[in-house]
């Protein structure tokens, strides 16, 4: 390669980097003291892996987030957040007070599924930092828990006093029917101007929240050996009323069912007395949800009276939907969108979100969830988080936090 053409590389090179920003930069434009805060957070890399390895390497299915929790305002306090606690839930909340009484507040989650905690009660040790990742099981979740408090020391070492009060929440119980949320909700939906999940770095932007039903379907019935005759039988009520379900015929509304988990009998001579299914419908209408559970307690109905068996329909976690009205014009959305875009993206825009940011919306409140990647293999005994995809969350709702409304 001719030297000619290794100095045309260089100001190509440097002419298109240059464009790309220029484009980016039409988005939204920061402020020195925003851009040294974005550089501070660019310098986290090693700091935040490890604060990812004390936080995630706490054993916190749903339901035992209190140690977490503890460890989390321990960071809060540590980086000057101010009113920090750790409530019943237990959610942990910390405070960067604002020029108003108006609050923006982000969230993240505590807890993790059953399964991670089963594979960190199997491993025996805590994660591992592996290059630009952090390894092993409880870190994946964790890693938006890592961003928020970056982002929230960020603010802090600016000096620059937000607009407005800046509430930041990792909360408990998301797994099992966003309760951690339900009550940060409950305490800042009045004074609210949004609610942010923070959900991975931000390239995918949900403003509006899928309704979620999800229910238990028992069946009982008299129990007895193959030789006293087959019904009543509680697999016959469990195989029609599985069938009728899904002949349920909805078209709009992105709506759909699902039988996934099927329990019954245990030996092969003995019909069981008990069985259940589980049903997992979803719509962004809640008015198509109520209409689709209607349905199914009228196949019950049916069902109970052919078969001589009892069916119950138990509800076993409902997450409520909803739009805001011109979501897309909020400015909590196009804020949001902005940012994303100064960061090098170009948000996938979603009013289908199934997160924490379902209460603030379904409550009539502005939410909005920061989706996108944060690593892999959640769930599994090999599971990561990206140490890049940390800090880039963690400018995210640092430049959401740190612009005047």
């Amino acid at each position: 390669m001719t030297s000619h053409f290794r100095i045309y590389l260089f100001f190509f090179s440097l002419i298109t980097i240059f464009n790309m920003h220029a484009g980016i930069a039409q988005s939204i434009s920061i402020s020195t003291s925003q851009n040294t805060a974005l550089e501070f957070i660019n310098a986290q890399g090693n700091r935040a892996a490890q604060m990812l390895v004390e936080i995630g390497g706490i054993i916190s299915p749903s339901g035992e987030e209190l140690e977490r929790a503890e460890k989390v305002a321990e960071y809060m306090k540590e980086i000057g957040l101010t009113d920090v606690k750790v409530e019943d839930m237990p959610n942990a909340i910390g405070i960067i007070p604002g020029k108003s009484d108006k609050v923006l507040v982000f969230i993240s989650t505590l807890d993790d599924l059953e399964t991670v905690a089963l594979h960190q009660r199997e491993s025996g040790k805590l994660p591992s930092i592996e290059g630009e990742r952090v390894v092993g099981p409880g870190t994946n979740t964790s890693s938006i828990t890592v961003s928020m408090l970056l982002a929230a020391e960020a603010i802090v070492k600016s000096g620059k006093q937000p607009s407005h009060t800046l509430v930041f929440a990792a909360v408990a119980q998301e797994e099992t029917g966003l309760k951690g949320m339900h009550a940060v909700y409950d305490t800042y939906k009045n004074n609210s101007i949004g609610f942010v999940d923070i959900l991975g770095d931000g390239r995918n932007i949900s403003y509006g929240a899928m309704g979620i039903h999800w229910y238990k379907v028992r069946a009982f019935g008299p129990a007895g050996h193959t030789l006293r005759g087959g019904l009543p039988n509680v697999n016959q009520a469990m195989a029609k009323t599985i069938d009728r379900i899904f002949r349920m015929d909805y078209k709009e509304d992105r709506t759909v069912v699902n039988v996934s988990i099927i329990e019954s009998g245990k030996v092969f001579n003995h019909k069981p007395e008990e069985a259940w299914f589980s049903l997992d419908m979803r719509s962004l209408n809640n008015n198509t949800l109520a209409e689709m559970e209607s349905r199914v307690k009228k196949i019950l109905s049916d069902v109970m009276e052919e078969t001589r068996i009892e069916m119950k329909l138990e509800p076993y976690q409902i997450t409520p939907g909803g739009q805001i009205p011109n979501a897309l014009e909020t400015p909590l959305v196009s804020r949001a969108k902005a940012v994303s875009e100064f960061l090098g993206f170009t948000p996938n825009m979603s009013n289908a979100g199934s997160s924490n940011m379902n209460i603030a919306i379904a409550g009539g409140t502005s939410a909005i969830g920061l989706g996108g990647e944060r690593g892999g293999q959640r769930g599994f005994p090999d599971e990561w988080a990206s140490i890049p995809n940390m800090l880039t969350a963690a400018k995210h709702v640092y430049l959401l936090g740190s612009f005047d409304w």
